[in-house]
């Protein structure tokens, strides 16, 4: 595997955290100071500030999530949706916050098929009906009237300071809209945001949004009515209209965050907490890691490994397919699903040396992502836990920012089977189960998850699409196979959705020798700029896994923010625990 040279571990204050430790020492109960890790340096920074003001880690959550907001607009946003993941240290308990958009009445299957009865891609994908109903500023609101200590509008106070003053283009904020200029530049409210005399963004540009900080600020003063009732609401709905589609003022006052039981399943001692339907993540990873704990991975060698891990993975996405959607909506039979008796089925099909194929191959290379999404982890000095993925689904959302809110609408839309059977923008498929429905919730990846084994904590999770999934799934791996944080973050990566039947993976994740072991096992095996083995190119560089732990033994805390991303941060500062 490759190792990346490249480390981005921001420690903004770093106070000795480690006492002494032995072998007799007792556990800490309470760790020594903060961490957070994020995409952006500065929703860590905001997170770190609402820590020192006397929030928990539910106050920096909503820091760095509405930061990040402003901040990745390529990959989140208020016009997008999420997954928190919480941990009370005073009660033990644990849960799912699930902002996940709804559909949207009117966006029913017949609206997305062209003349012939085809997928309209343009419309799946692009302007107002690919768009959701927001749930992402709900989740705001909640984490701070529920869970935080402090007010709203003081956690909310980073990100209106942001927004307001503007912060540098980044590369990959460029350049993403570059790719998707032809969209945005569609609509009025995009292109009064985005372009600047009439020129787009450029690297290194100071971008101002006024009118998404009088949105925040709305937010800030009236919680959930702020948003999505009065004067944001009307404009929501007049620019959904104006550009097309079809939402009424019912649908955005009715929205709620629902409150999810987290899936909780054992792997080698680990206890591991992650996300439960609508995310798919939980579910396959349940799965996954009970397949593979018949096998002690850390002695074997490196392709018969990754072999039994893409098997694993290929079964998992299998059933992904085929039963899973909106609990609400669905009767998934996850009892079955998360078993270990269901696992070591599976587990039993898989021959340890052979590849299995995958029936009916659709032909369809897995799309490239590595920017959508974004993800960030908290540990905060009295033991909370928060781990929160966002996402506006691909690049940009939708492109369309309804005129005087400064929100960029989500295009998740696209993640519901709109026609059974049809590879959706990320080469998943799905059926009725994932068919959309008024206040129906789209089938995510999202997969924001907990380790704990006794003495060490651990919160991790990342961007990626359909490969979210499975990078959680090599980072609670290496985790298990003794890498701290940072070497977490920088892991290489490799992924199998059942179809395409083929191994993906990033430049750096095999050497030649390995990627030839796995061919003659009978894989495909898809590597950037691979075209003369056979290869369609995978992208070079995938995710943006953002994870922090806690040494319980030693009373460490470290952040690993992912090397790919120049702009990420993870902090650690020391700071006392409020009684």
């Amino acid at each position: 595997m490759k190792i990346f040279a490249r480390s981005l571990l921001l420690v903004l204050f770093l106070a000795p955290l480690a006492w002494a430790a032995d072998g007799d020492a007792p556990l800490a109960t309470r760790p020594d100071g903060a961490a957070i890790a994020s995409g952006h340096h500065l929703a860590t920074e905001a997170g770190m500030e609402i820590l020192a003001q006397g929030g928990n880690a539910f106050d920096a959550a909503v820091a760095v999530s509405s930061t990040l907001a402003v901040v990745e607009p390529i990959s989140s946003g208020l016009g997008g949706g999420g997954f928190f993941l919480l941990h009370d240290a005073r009660t033990g308990k644990e849960l799912m916050l699930d902002a996940r958009e709804t559909a949207p009445a009117a966006a029913t299957p017949e609206q997305f098929l062209d003349r012939d009865g085809e997928l309209d891609r343009d419309r799946s994908v692009n302007g107002p009906w690919s768009a959701g109903i927001p749930g992402l500023p709900a989740a705001l609101a909640k984490l701070a009237e529920e869970h935080g200590r402090l007010p709203l509008a003081t956690s909310l106070a980073p990100a209106i300071r942001v927004a307001s003053e503007g912060f540098p283009v980044y590369a990959r904020m460029a350049r993403g809209y570059a790719s998707r200029r032809e969209v945005m530049e569609r609509y009025p409210g995009t292109r009064e945001v985005y372009l600047r005399n009439g020129k787009p963004i450029a690297e290194g540009d100071i971008f101002r949004q006024p009118e998404l900080a009088k949105t925040l600020k709305l937010l800030a003063n009236k919680g959930f009515d702020g948003f999505y009732r009065g004067q944001n609401a009307r404009l929501l709905l007049k620019g959904v209209k104006q550009a097309g589609g079809r939402w009424t003022a019912e649908e955005l006052a009715g929205y709620q965050v629902k409150v999810r039981e987290p899936i909780t399943f054992d792997y080698r001692g680990w206890k591991i907490t992650t996300a439960s339907p609508p995310s798919s993540g939980g579910i396959a990873l349940a799965s996954m890691l009970q397949i593979l704990e018949g096998w002690d991975l850390n002695a074997m060698d490196e392709a018969r490994r990754t072999h039994l891990v893409v098997e694993a993975m290929r079964r998992a996405y299998r059933d992904r397919t085929f039963f899973l959607g909106d609990p609400d909506f669905v009767d998934i039979p996850q009892r079955v699903l998360t078993s270990g008796d269901y696992a070591q089925g599976l587990r039993a099909t898989i021959h340890p040396e052979k590849a299995t194929p995958s029936d009916l191959l659709s032909g369809k290379p897995t799309p490239l992502e590595d920017e959508e999404t974004t993800h960030f982890s908290i540990i905060d000095a009295e033991g909370n836990r928060v781990g929160g993925t966002q996402t506006v689904n691909l690049l940009y959302g939708s492109g369309l920012i309804p005129a005087g809110t400064g929100v960029l609408l989500n295009n998740e839309m696209d993640d519901f089977a709109l026609k059974p059977g049809t590879p959706n923008a990320f080469g998943v498929m799905g059926y009725e189960a994932n068919a959309p429905k008024a206040g129906k919730r789209m089938l995510s990846s999202m997969t924001p998850t907990f380790m704990d084994n006794g003495q060490k904590v651990v919160v991790l999770g990342t961007p990626g699409g359909s490969r979210i999934i499975t990078m959680v799934l090599l980072g609670i791996l290496g985790y298990d196979a003794g890498l701290d944080a940072q070497q977490v973050a920088a892991l290489p990566r490799y992924h199998h959705q059942w179809l395409p039947d083929t191994i993906s993976a990033e430049s750096g994740a095999f050497s030649a020798g390995v990627a030839s072991q796995l061919r003659a096992m009978g894989h495909e095996v898809d590597l950037p700029g691979d075209s003369a083995e056979g290869g369609r190119g995978s992208s070079h560089v995938w995710g943006n896994l953002q994870t922090v732990e806690w040494d319980r033994k030693a009373n460490v805390l470290r952040g690993g923010s992912d090397p790919r991303n120049p702009v990420g941060s993870a902090a650690v500062k020391a700071m006392a625990a409020t009684p």
